[in-house]
């Protein structure tokens, strides 16, 4: 099948099996290795990226799906608040094993966007679809707390 897509910047066109999930499109098509392979059944969150501006979970999307769309993944993810929770996640050593980290950053990302003040509740709520395996969530807290309030 052929597909065309916007990936962090550039349209690509790919001929790929219908039903591939983006996420093996963007690792194996596309060498974007940053996106993690999880769970495969979006419950994770490892292989979050962006998709039209919005956190999606890029194993459970038919690439026929994400066809003519706009894909951002965190190897080029930018902006303020990108910079801002990068900094935060190296100020507080936020990752462990930083397998889950990618999905992590994307989804903060995101919510820092929507909600440039958020506070426990917000951060629950944006985040409760990330698995950290290592455990980290309070890290993962007080990076995006430290990032929000650099944004102010």
């Amino acid at each position: 099948m052929n597909v065309t897509l916007t990936v962090n910047g550039e349209e690509r066109e790919l001929d790929v099996p219908k039903g591939t999930p983006l996420l093996w499109v963007l690792r194996d098509y596309l060498g974007l290795t940053g996106t993690k392979y999880g769970c495969g059944v979006g419950q994770c969150g490892s292989c979050t990226v962006h998709i039209q501006g919005s956190t999606k979970r890029s194993c459970i999307i038919p690439i026929e799906d994400a066809a003519g769309g706009t894909v951002t993944t965190i190897e080029s993810v930018e902006g303020p608040e990108a910079e801002a929770l990068r900094q935060a996640w190296l100020e507080l050593d936020v990752p462990q094993c930083g397998y889950c980290q990618a999905g992590q950053l994307m989804s903060a990302i995101a919510l820092l966007k929507e909600v440039p003040n958020p506070d426990d509740s917000d951060i629950d709520q944006a985040m409760s679809g990330n698995i950290c395996r290592c455990g980290t969530y309070m890290r993962i807290r007080r990076g995006i707390k430290l990032a929000a309030e650099e944004l102010e």
